[in-house]
This record gives structure tokens, C-alpha cells and sequence, in this order.
């Protein structure tokens, strides 16, 4: 089916006029087809993982779909065996189950006749698996390890976080924007110039500021710092700049005061600015991991990003509930972003008609 469908891809005529499809055409699909395994590709590994166990992740080479040994009851073992296909000293194959394995030999039984036992070589048999999804990787964290708080703490610190930033960053960018003052160029290159700023460089200043103000171990630490970012004064008012002037003068003919005018007419012309930095804010405060590191050392108020970081101990990383958990900080910030990028979409059209 699949291989028709490509066929018939590449049979259709170029704009309807006869004209076989062109090679650039057919290079400008591989080239997309490339795109997308490239980007999704990773994503489609990570939650295929998120579903193996301990020891399939640290299986060599790795395989795509999350496969389990099978295991058997055999009557007279206390618990069950896991079954491997055994090539005996006469060529030919059975499945026998593992009781017990001494270096390189292991003791084996015939399920269906326990009595049956055989000593077979461990580079003579292989594992009998099955496609089986390790469902417990997601129910036993949210259940052992609290992961419900620490989303409901990313969940609270993004919303919040990203409420105050579209708030502030608006009203800088309507300052810059509209108002005519002595220093606003200079103002608005300070407001740039910032971007150079690493965030290692001014992190132990903002974490003294933070101490001195008792917001140690509370949310309001990873809220407050950043709630004024300069790309997105930046990124709104270069989109404020292009609102017509006339529609501010007129407001203020009518007695509109400058808070009515920022609110009411500034604000809705400029949604779909406001929808692109909500992106970029949800995945800057969902995704930060520095910052609250520094700032939060008790884990009832740890976010998801904290959280992760403690399925990796000094000898051992538990990759099974950290590749599950991290396809669960995974699903709000897509579906958010899903949702958002129709929005942006959408006013940018309607912007444009008008």
C-alpha cells in the first residue's frame, strides 16, 4: 500500500498541465521526509525507551520496540523462569526455562516435564522475548516518588511565571513603544545589551538578592527573578512599533486614558506577539533547570526538572523512570504549544486581512 501511494506520488502531473513531476519536487519531499525523521525520530526512541525495563536499556545492540523475556510457570519452582531456546549437542532447538546459571553453565528444565533437566552452555541458547510495555516505569514514580507534587510545583511556576512576564514585558514594551522620553534609546539598547548576559554570570548576585528577601525554598525564587525577560520586550515592542500611530492619537482625543489605551487597544492588536512569547516562556520556565537547583533544596517544593535530576545517583542511574517521567514533562508543553502555535497562526491571518 504504502509503495502505491509513492508511485502514485510520483506519477501526478506538475500544476495540472501534463508535466511529469519535477526532480526538485521529488528532492524537496526526501528533504522533508529527512526533516521529520530527523526531529521526531529522537522523540519516537524516548518513548518507545520509556517503556523497557532496566535491563533492556542496557541491552547491546539496543532494539526499537520495548521487549521483555518471556517467563513460565514450571510446577515445583517458587517463582517464575525465564524461558530461553536451546540449541542441544544434536542440532536440534527447545525452549527450556533457566533455574539456576553457574558462570558458564546453566541448569535448565523442560516446562511441560520439569523432571527433564539439562546443563546447557550460556553462548548455546538464546532469550525467548516478547513485546511487552513496562507500564510500571510511569505508576511507580507518581505513586513512590511524589512526581505528582513536582508537577503540580512546574505546572504552578510556568503559569504563574509566564502571566507576570507577558504583563511586565508588555507594559516595558508599550513604554519603549509609544511614549517619546529623554534616554529612550538608550534605554532600549540597556534593554538589548542584556541579552549578552549569560545567566552563570549574574547568578550568585540574583541568589544573594533572593536570600536577603527570605525566598529561599519557595516557589516565588524561580517566579520572581526572571519575570522580565529582554528578548521579550524586545519581541513586542518591534511588533508595537508597527501599530498605526493614528489609532493611539484618536484614543486620547476620545479621553482614553493610557491605561485603557494599553489595555484595550494595545493588547488585542498585539495577541499574537503575546501568544509567541507565552511559547517561549512556558518552555524557558518548564524546561529551567539551573536556577531552581540553586535556589530549591527541599523536595516538597522541587519542580519536574529537579525532580529528574534525582533518578541519577553516584553509581547507578535509574534510566527506566527517568526516560518515562521525562516523556510526562514532555506532554503539557507540547499539547501548550499545539495549542498556541494555531492561535499564532491564526491572528497573524486575521492581523493581515485587516
Amino acid at each position: 500500500m504504502a509503495v502505491m501511494r509513492l508511485s502514485s506520488l510520483l506519477g501526478r502531473r506538475r500544476n495540472g498541465r501534463g508535466t511529469p513531476l519535477h526532480w526538485t519536487d521529488i528532492a524537496a519531499y526526501a528533504y522533508l521526509v529527512l526533516g521529520v525523521v530527523l526531529m521526531f525520530g529522537p522523540v519516537l526512541w524516548l518513548v518507545l525507551s520509556s517503556f523497557k525495563t532496566q535491563s533492556a536499556l542496557l541491552e547491546f545492540p539496543p532494539s526499537l520496540l520495548p521487549f521483555a523475556q518471556v517467563e513460565v510457570t514450571v510446577p515445583g519452582q517458587p517463582q517464575k523462569l525465564p524461558l530461553f531456546r536451546v540449541t542441544l549437542p544434536d542440532g536440534s532447538t527447545r525452549e527450556l526455562a533457566q533455574v539456576r546459571r553457574i558462570g558458564l553453565m546453566a541448569q535448565m528444565v523442560d516446562p511441560a516435564n520439569p523432571a527433564q533437566q539439562f546443563r546447557v552452555a550460556i553462548d548455546k541458547r538464546e532469550p525467548v522475548r516478547h513485546v511487552a510495555l513496562a507500564t510500571e516505569n510511569y505508576s511507580e514514580p507518581l505513586q513512590r516518588f511524589a512526581f505528582l507534587r513536582f508537577l503540580s510545583n512546574s505546572v504552578f511556576v510556568t503559569l504563574v511565571a509566564t502571566l507576570i512576564t507577558l504583563l511586565i514585558n508588555s507594559m516595558a514594551a508599550y513604554g519603549l513603544a509609544v511614549y517619546q522620553f529623554p534616554g529612550k534609546q538608550a534605554a532600549t539598547l540597556a534593554v538589548i545589551g542584556t541579552l549578552m548576559i549569560p545567566m552563570t554570570i549574574i547568578l550568585v548576585p540574583v541568589y544573594l538578592v533572593v536570600t536577603e528577601l527570605g525566598l529561599t525554598n519557595s516557589l516565588w525564587a524561580v517566579i520572581l527573578p526572571g519575570a522580565a525577560t529582554p528578548t521579550g520586550v524586545f519581541l513586542l515592542r518591534q511588533y508595537m512599533l508597527t501599530l498605526p500611530k493614528d489609532l493611539i492619537e484618536a484614543a486620547r482625543m476620545d479621553k482614553a486614558s493610557e491605561w485603557q489605551i494599553y489595555w484595550r487597544i494595545v493588547m488585542p492588536l498585539t495577541l499574537p506577539a503575546l501568544a509567541v512569547l507565552a511559547i517561549f516562556s512556558i518552555m524557558w520556565r518548564w524546561n529551567e533547570f539551573l536556577w531552581p537547583l540553586a535556589v530549591l533544596t527541599k523536595t516538597e517544593v522541587y519542580t519536574l526538572q529537579i525532580a529528574l535530576n534525582a533518578f541519577q545517583g553516584e553509581l547507578q542511574t535509574q534510566w527506566h523512570y527517568l526516560l518515562a517521567m521525562t516523556v510526562v514533562t514532555l506532554i503539557p508543553v507540547s499539547l501548550v504549544f499545539v495549542f498556541l502555535q494555531r492561535f499564532v497562526t491564526t491572528g497573524i491571518g486575521s492581523t493581515g486581512m485587516k
